[in-house]
């Protein structure tokens, strides 16, 4: 088995990064809805309002992971929390402990900021993803519902009177 290492995204990994993510859009089925280009990211986690974080995975030199997170806000907690927006480790590097070892940092990287809490969330028929965070310690929250306005229904609702 392969050791991996865990790091922040430089800039120059933004390519690999989105080529992850079109492999993580294959596997949820979601490809119709991918837009992304590493064009379109770079400055979203590089520029001079960046408003994600990464993390990469390696197995010797190559990227095999990322876990791509941002900042949000409980007003309960008064306190900031970090949301994953999206982890995905290759097939072939599962069940190698990268997936586990990108959680960990990750909830490092909460308390290290002393936020409140750790968010994400999985799709409901991911029964191994459900299984591999419940067994991480995380809650699955059956109660909360994702509310979503994308699109033409985000344009059309913003511009009602």
């Amino acid at each position: 088995m392969s050791t991996y290492t865990i790091r922040p995204a430089q800039s120059s990994d933004v390519p690999a990064i989105a080529d992850l993510i079109a492999e993580l859009a294959e596997f949820e089925n979601l490809t119709h809805m991918l837009q992304l280009t590493a064009e379109k990211l770079h400055p979203h986690l590089f520029g001079s309002k960046p408003v994600v974080e990464a993390l990469v995975g390696e197995v010797d030199g190559e990227m095999v992971g990322f876990a791509l997170f941002f900042t949000n806000f409980s007003t309960f907690l008064a306190k900031p929390g970090l949301y994953l927006e999206d982890l995905y480790v290759r097939p072939a590097h599962r069940r190698s402990g990268l997936g586990k070892g990108l959680l960990q940092r990750l909830a490092q990287i909460a308390v290290e900021r002393d936020y409140g809490r750790f968010d994400w969330t999985v799709l409901d028929w991911n029964e191994d993803a459900i299984r591999f965070y419940e067994k991480m310690g995380a809650s699955v929250l059956p109660e909360w519902r994702i509310c979503r306005m994308t699109g033409e229904a985000l344009s059309s609702f913003a511009a009602r009177r």
